[in-house]
């Protein structure tokens, strides 16, 4: 399959690293096996049936450049699954790691959180993640895309949170009542501009939407800051996914003296700025 995938120019990242594991993912899922098979489900006998599954799921994803995601209908994040399609940006976050390992030390006291928000929320998958941590709060689950909030939808419904997170069609919180939060987090679209021109075909079949940051990708950054400011409790705190922008952050947010948060592999691409620095910014 690594063979198959690199004849064809595939481009990996959105569900996998490597082109066996996706290739045995899209096996497994198209035949509707357990994805804790091993191997040794290659060596299985076929039935015509699933032959014709496969060659029309390999044909899209090698003829069409489709993503392996929107292929299935699904994306990961550890061991929660969620509805995808191309209405929304493939789940993939260091979030995923942060949340459980290393919010709660930020925090005055955890089990008092009781309002969070995740903005440029797409799947809603954030913002699940983030109510399930924190079992009292009420999450705002906001994005400007009303196709991404029905997918969102979809999401916070099958997790049983429909009570719990809100979803809100908004610019940033343009359109959001004044509540104050003690977790303001955003994976936004930071990717300039250009970079998004250069992608490869699997990532153009993202929405633009959720990629594109403008010029330097700053931009949603900039004015999601400049609106925390009056959106944050006293001891809460601004967490922002960056991919990588982490020098120009340093440079154009140095007042703010960005805190950056480690990651298993290295990358270190979230900030944590907290609100009485913000209170002072003159930005």
């Amino acid at each position: 399959m690594g063979a198959l995938y690199a004849e064809h120019g595939l481009a990996l990242g959105q569900i996998a690293a490597d082109a066996h594991d996706e290739a045995l993912y899209l096996i497994l899922r198209t035949l509707g096996l357990s994805l804790d098979s091993g191997p040794e489900v290659l060596s299985r006998k076929l039935t015509a049936g699933e032959r014709t599954k496969l060659a029309e799921v390999f044909r899209r994803r090698v003829r069409d450049h489709t993503p392996a995601a929107y292929l299935t209908r699904e994306a990961w994040l550890g061991d929660m699954r969620f509805y995808v399609d191309e209405r929304v940006l493939i789940p993939r976050s260091y979030f995923l790691e942060i949340i459980p390992e290393q919010l709660d030390a930020w925090l005055p006291d955890p089990a008092k959180v009781t309002q969070v928000t995740d903005v440029c929320t797409g799947s809603g998958c954030l913002a699940i993640l983030l109510a399930r941590h924190f079992p009292k709060a009420r999450v705002d689950a906001i994005d400007l895309s009303a196709d991404a909030l029905e997918v969102a939808k979809i999401n916070v419904s099958a997790f049983d949170l429909t009570r719990r997170v809100k979803l809100h069609r908004s610019d940033v919180f343009d359109g959001v009542p004044g509540v104050k939060y003690d977790v303001i987090l955003s994976n936004p679209p930071y990717e300039p501009s250009g970079h998004c021109d250069r992608l490869p075909a699997e990532f153009h079949r993202e929405p633009r939407l959720a990629l594109d940051g403008g010029a330097d990708g700053l931009d949603i950054i900039r004015k999601l800051l400049r609106q925390a400011r009056t959106r944050l409790k006293p001891h809460g705190i601004v967490l922002i996914e960056v991919g990588g922008l982490r020098a120009a952050m340093d440079l154009e947010f140095a007042a703010l003296e960005p805190h950056w948060l480690s990651t298993h592999d290295g990358s270190d691409c979230v900030c944590l700025i907290h609100a009485t620095r913000l209170k002072r910014w003159q930005g």
